[in-house]
């Protein structure tokens, strides 16, 4: 069964007219011959999430180091203490490389409905929002935020996910499917102590 969101949602706020004796109030005004675009707190806004990111990194490196030294010496003569020459030599060499390649492919796209909670001095709406599916005994969680400025608003209140600032989209699945792809408490401890 879904959950209870944890998406903050604006508190109430009723919009205080001014006492002018006049009906027209610049708190609560909509423009008739104009589409009713979001402005306010409590507002709604469609969210097309189409986010597409790609990254590919590839790192190489190599080291080598080679040391040769030798030593001769003569034999010495002490009597029965004689010595023989002595000539040895020794190499050594060290040789490093490596290598690491990394990439990521992500694609995410779907629509979710975010209501402005807060407006900000220069206009500009910050929304905020959760969509929940479940079916069976899984649950699929999609969260949303940003700062949306009204220029890129389309008709019909829509705004591509790209065209938000400070977007954070969140989206993960709970349930039978999740813990089967999760792994196991112990193993991750060993995971982490383990040295090699």
């Amino acid at each position: 069964m879904p959950q209870q969101t944890t998406v903050q949602q604006p508190a109430p706020q009723v919009a205080m007219a001014q006492p002018t004796g006049s009906l027209y109030s610049p708190q609560t005004f909509r423009p008739l011959f104009e589409d009713q675009r979001a402005r306010f707190v409590g507002d709604t806004l469609t969210i097309q999430v189409v986010e597409q990111l790609a990254s590919e990194q590839t790192n190489s490196a190599s080291a080598s180091r080679n040391n040769s030294t030798s030593l001769t010496l003569p034999g010495l003569g002490f009597g029965i203490f004689d010595t023989n020459p002595v000539d040895k030599s020794a190499t050594g060499s060290a040789d490093f490389k490596g290598q690491g390649q990394s990439k990521a492919a992500n694609t995410l796209t779907g629509t979710i409905t975010v209501t402005v909670s807060e407006v900000l001095p220069n206009g500009n709406l910050r929304v905020v929002g959760e969509k929940q599916i479940g079916t069976n005994r899984d649950v699929e969680k999609l969260k949303f935020t940003g700062v949306v400025n009204p220029v890129t608003i389309l008709p019909g209140n829509v705004v591509p996910s790209n065209r938000v600032a400070d977007a954070r989209i969140e989206y993960k699945g709970e349930g039978t499917i999740d813990a089967a792809t999760t792994m196991g408490w112990l193993s991750r401890f060993f995971l982490t102590v383990l040295p090699f």
